[in-house]
């Protein structure tokens, strides 16, 4: 296993393990909690063989990526952000619709949701910039600019159909901001102009009936109706009845209580049967159904390990850009998944977002790989920058130390 790594895995060996930990974790959770998708296709295997393609490229993507230099993957990210831009115009009109909202575009038969590339290539590209306001601080306030005109344009594009999406990308590039050092006044002044934002359009869509909102704002009714019935504790009756607005709360609460601390095993759930979306955004309950309260800490701490490991990372690069962007990669994994099991949990409203690399989804599972393919080749270059600093020293398979005083 030790050869395996050193030969072909190069790059961090716990984020390695990591990976493919999770990867198996959530082979093992689809086929479970696909029932409902095997009735439909009269198969019970193919919804995990999907899944099990999806995998096992996105696994093979992750591999090549980490070989790739993170310089090239700078100058690919602009690309990917026009191509993200044209996506997202296009799938505002265009666009598949499924739970009453048009995320997906459909060519050639695959579909695909552009809001992952756009994702990724923002936080490639706002890496980039504070990474130039860094080292040109007397250009700061352009690259600044520049970087806010691309994070407007690009949520605003997915905030039309993907509150959740848009709202999480914000908050990541707000944090790479933050660790990049950004001064504090542009900042504030963003914080500012989002919570006015926010306020205005709650105001603007209780006071305008839905019949008279532009079609393109629609979906605004349905946040709001959202988060008002997750906030309403007036009727202590209402939990204890299921309906379709509540059908996938109560049944993700069901889940979990039926985990106890041991859980009930994998392949044991009764609640997939019954629970909407169970293989994708309430697949944590499932989880938690089966392999208990002890299996749920577990797949939290391993994305823990992620995050702990991106710390170490940043602070071992020996410049701004691969350290903001390993930061921002990770948090972008993190933040979704801790949205995703506090919607399992009822600790905020449904927001559609999957677990990373565990919910069923293409688009999302091969985007996620590619994030860690970002993230270990890095990892990579930084022990072969090492290397080649250090020649005749023992290299242990950990990461050097070198200390980023940029940062």
């Amino acid at each position: 296993m030790e050869t395996l790594f050193k030969k072909y895995l190069k790059g961090d060996t716990t984020l390695w393990v990591v990976f493919i930990f999770l990867c198996i974790l959530s082979v093992i959770e689809m086929y479970s909690a696909s029932s409902t998708l095997a009735y439909k296709a009269s198969s019970q295997i193919a919804p995990v063989l999907r899944h099990v393609g999806f995998l096992t490229g996105g696994v093979l993507i992750a591999f090549f990526v980490h070989m790739i230099p993170y310089k090239y993957i700078r100058i690919i990210s602009y690309v990917g952000l026009f191509i993200s831009v044209i996506l997202l115009i296009f799938v505002l009109f265009r666009g598949h619709s499924e739970n009453d909202a048009a995320r997906w575009l459909v060519i050639g038969g695959v579909q695909f949701q552009p809001s992952e590339l756009a994702k990724l290539s923002v936080i490639i590209v706002a890496a980039d910039l504070i990474s130039r306001i860094r080292d040109n601080s007397k250009d700061e306030w352009i690259y600044f600019r520049n970087t806010i005109i691309m994070l407007i344009t690009v949520c605003g594009l997915i905030l039309l159909e993907n509150f959740s999406t848009a709202f999480i990308l914000f908050t990541v590039v707000f944090i790479m901001m933050f660790i990049g050092r950004i001064p504090l006044k542009y900042l504030g002044s963003m914080a500012a102009i989002l919570v006015v934002s926010l306020f205005i359009g709650y105001g603007a869509v209780k006071a305008i009936p839905e019949n008279s909102m532009p079609h393109a704002f629609k979906r605004a009714y349905t946040w709001v109706a959202r988060i008002e019935r997750h906030s309403d504790k007036k009727d202590k009756t209402s939990k204890y009845v299921i309906n379709d607005k509540n059908r996938q709360e109560v049944y993700g609460q069901i889940a979990i209580a039926r985990g106890g601390i041991f859980g009930v095993m994998p392949g044991n759930s009764v609640e997939r049967d019954y629970l909407p979306q169970a293989y994708s955004d309430f697949i944590y309950s499932i989880i938690v159904e089966e392999m208990g309260l002890i299996g749920g800490i577990l797949v939290i701490i391993l994305y823990l390990i992620l995050l702990f490991r991106a710390g170490r990372i940043a602070t071992n690069c020996s410049s701004v850009f691969p350290a903001i962007l390993v930061i921002g990669l990770s948090l972008m994994i993190v933040i979704q998944t801790y949205v995703n099991m506090s919607v399992a949990t009822s600790l905020i409203p449904v927001t559609g977002q999957p677990l990373p690399l565990i919910s069923r989804g293409g688009t999302s599972i091969l985007i996620t790989c590619i994030y860690f393919g970002i993230i270990l080749g890095i990892t990579r270059q930084i022990k072969e920058e090492s290397l080649d600093e250090a020649p005749f020293v023992a290299q242990e398979d950990v990461l050097p130390v070198v200390e980023l005083e940029s940062l």
